[in-house]
């Protein structure tokens, strides 16, 4: 593992023209039960797995069943999709993105949640039997490319000939207002954790590719808690999106080889991801691939079995030398088949 300690905590990068995400947590909630598939997802306490790590307590927040989808990505298009149905009838809209994974997965069931329709790209390296599963529940499946930028330039475009609205989970200079609604969406997480747990952790541990989850929960989370909490950012040594963008001082692309932990597998970051993290981070991490497999290769015997991009954040927590009265939360964010 590397980290490295933020110097821009509470200050921020304050990219130009790129918004922060939401610290409004309550608005998704009340948003999100106008959609017939929304359910609250489980806080785990960890007790024996804390005492393992010689650790006071260890909160895990489990996404694997959220939506029925497998994934805390459910709440961020679905999320986008009810918004609008709240202003309208949404039959007409037609939503496409590209995907590599979830993301496609959220759009394709808030569409068919609120009758509207979806277009996914997908690149050559994304399996078949996920494209099955988009069509399954109501989907178009446009392959397109050898790669998720690929995949994605045939989203942008086809958004714009054919009059479609571009639902991305990233953003970009020139496109920050859905995507600063989805991430809005994540929000419903944090507010369910505060109205639940008992305390306030010491450390919190999330994991980032794009960061928007990362982004959206630790600005609600600071808003909560304030500069209590220890907020660590965890990415894959081979795609450090997030931590090069901090050690620049500016946003800057990356490269590296194909992660292990495939949802995390982003190669640039959100920059309203990275405006908020620079400021409410403590600290980013990078977890190579064997670290990561090693780590969360012992959570099944705890009942929390998952993918590596979904346990990232809890391995950095397991490997980490944490004070014995530390209370850790961590968010668990896929199942083990995502």
């Amino acid at each position: 593992m590397e980290r490295i300690e933020n110097p821009n905590f509470m200050t921020g990068l304050q990219l130009a023209d790129i918004p922060t995400p939401s610290t409004d947590s309550g608005r998704p909630t009340r948003m999100l039960k106008n959609c017939p598939a929304h359910g609250e997802t489980p806080l785990v306490n960890a007790t024996v797995l804390a005492h393992d790590l010689n650790i006071r307590s260890l909160m895990i927040k489990d996404e694997r069943n959220r939506m029925g989808l497998g994934s805390f990505k459910a709440l961020g298009a679905a999320y986008v999709i009810a918004s609008d149905a709240a202003m309208g009838d949404v039959s007409q809209n037609t939503y496409v993105s590209s995907s590599a994974g979830n993301h496609g997965l959220s759009i394709a069931a808030g569409a068919a949640a609120f009758g509207a329709k979806s277009v996914i790209y997908l690149s050559a390296t994304v399996p078949e039997d996920f494209a099955k599963r988009l069509r399954d529940i109501g989907a178009t499946v446009v392959r397109h490319g050898d790669n998720y930028e690929a995949s994605m330039t045939g989203a942008i475009n086809a958004a714009a000939d054919n009059g479609w609205i571009l639902l991305s989970d990233s953003s970009w200079d020139g496109y920050t207002d859905i995507p600063w609604r989805l991430m809005e969406g994540y929000g419903a997480m944090v507010a369910e954790i505060t109205a639940e747990i008992d305390h306030v952790p010491t450390h919190i541990f999330l994991q980032a590719g794009v960061g928007g989850l990362a982004g959206a929960m630790a600005a609600c989370f600071r808003a909560a808690w304030g500069e209590t909490p220890e907020i660590i950012v965890v990415e894959p040594a081979f795609a450090p999106a997030l931590i090069e963008c901090i050690r620049a001082g500016k946003f800057v692309p990356t490269n590296g080889p194909v992660s292990d932990m495939g949802r995390l597998d982003c190669k640039e970051a959100s920059l309203i991801a990275l405006n908020g993290l620079s400021r409410d981070a403590n600290a980013f991490v990078t977890l190579t691939e064997g670290e990561c497999l090693t780590a969360i290769a012992q959570l099944p015997a705890h009942d929390l079995a998952t993918s590596s991009s979904g346990g990232a954040g809890i391995a950095v927590a397991m490997l980490s030398d944490l004070p014995s009265n530390a209370r850790v939360l961590c968010i668990m964010s896929e199942g083990p088949d995502a």
